[in-house]
């Protein structure tokens, strides 16, 4: 069992940054694969980036690639989303996700635990 609590969400002009951070309950952090997705109104929940337990590995959505970086501190149970040239369409609630096991999976029905999310507005 984990529990995930999401924060740095926020309100940014286009072309801004913001980086969101996820903290993970438990002790065996490093064996779960971490995601972060989202979801604008009246849209389905969907895929953003991932990451391996080990941090080596990295898979992310085409619309945030080049712009969006995924990194996680196992000492400090920790993954985060550094986003960059932020974009209108950028705007949902970001969603931070856990499953167990080795397997980087990037659809929504994977992953078992998921944090309250945390609000992105990114202004034009």
């Amino acid at each position: 069992q984990v529990q995930l609590v999401e924060s740095g969400g926020g309100l940014v002009q286009a072309g801004g940054s913001l980086r969101l951070s996820c903290a993970a309950s438990g002790r065996t952090f490093s064996s779960y694969v971490m995601g972060w997705f989202r979801q604008a109104p009246g849209k389905e929940r969907e895929f953003v980036a991932a990451i391996s337990g080990s941090g080596g590995n990295t898979y992310y959505a085409d619309s945030v690639k080049g712009r969006f970086t995924i990194a996680r501190d196992n000492a400090k149970n920790t993954v985060d989303l550094q986003m960059s040239s932020l974009k209108p369409e950028d705007t949902a609630v970001y969603y931070c996700a856990a499953r167990r096991g080795i397997v980087v999976e990037t659809t929504r029905r994977e992953y078992n635990y998921w944090g309250q999310g945390t609000q992105v507005t990114v202004s034009s």
